[in-house]
C-alpha cells in the first residue's frame, strides 16, 4: 500500500510540473524516448485482459501512443485533437490509448470508455510496462512513432499541437 502512495504521490508531483514541459520534435530535451529511438516492445493487457503487445499492434504503421488517466485534466484537454485525429487519420495512423495504472482499476477505465465511442484500442498499463519502456514521467504524454518504428515526436501536457504534428508525421 506504502508504495502505491508513493507512486501516487510521485506521478501528482510530475503532475503539478508537467505544464512548464512542451512538446519536443529533436532528440535534445526529449520529453520520454528521444527522437529517433527505436520504439521498445511492451505487453499490456487489452480492457478485456488479454495480452497485448504494443509494437504487434500499431505493425509497421505510423502511431500515436497516449499515456492517461481518467482522472487527468489534461489529457481530457488533449481528446479532442486525439478524436478529430483518429477521424482524419485513423486509416493512417494507429491511435492508442494507454492506461496507467495509478490511482484507477481496469474496471474504471472501462466505465470511462463504454459508450464514448472511441475507435481506437484502450490497454490497460498494470504492471507500468509501457511507461517504464517509454520513460512516461507522468500523463497527457504522447508519443508518435513513425513507419520504421522510431519515435518521431514526444510531448507532454494539454497545449500540445498534435494534429499538426501528425500531419508532419505523415508529410515525411
Amino acid at each position: 500500500m506504502r508504495a502505491k502512495f508513493a507512486i501516487a504521490l510521485a506521478v501528482l508531483t510530475l503532475l503539478v510540473s508537467a505544464p512548464e514541459l512542451r512538446a519536443q520534435t529533436s532528440g535534445e530535451g526529449s520529453v520520454s524516448l528521444p527522437v529517433g529511438t527505436a520504439a521498445p516492445s511492451a505487453m499490456l493487457q487489452d480492457l478485456e485482459g488479454n495480452e497485448v503487445d504494443l509494437l504487434r499492434l500499431v505493425d509497421g504503421r505510423p502511431a500515436l501512443i497516449e499515456f492517461w488517466a481518467t482522472w487527468c485534466e489534461q489529457c481530457e484537454a488533449l481528446q479532442p485533437q486525439i478524436d478529430r485525429i483518429q477521424a482524419t487519420y485513423g486509416d493512417q495512423v494507429q491511435v492508442v490509448a494507454v492506461a496507467v495504472a495509478v490511482a484507477q482499476s481496469v474496471r474504471r477505465v472501462q466505465r470511462h470508455v463504454a459508450g464514448a465511442g472511441h475507435d481506437y484500442p484502450f490497454l490497460y498499463d498494470a504492471g507500468g510496462a509501457a511507461v517504464r519502456a517509454y520513460q512516461a514521467p507522468t500523463t497527457a504524454v504522447v508519443v508518435m512513432l513513425d513507419a520504421e518504428g522510431r519515435v518521431a515526436y514526444t510531448g507532454v501536457g494539454s497545449d500540445q499541437d498534435l494534429v499538426g504534428a501528425v500531419e508532419r508525421l505523415l508529410a515525411n
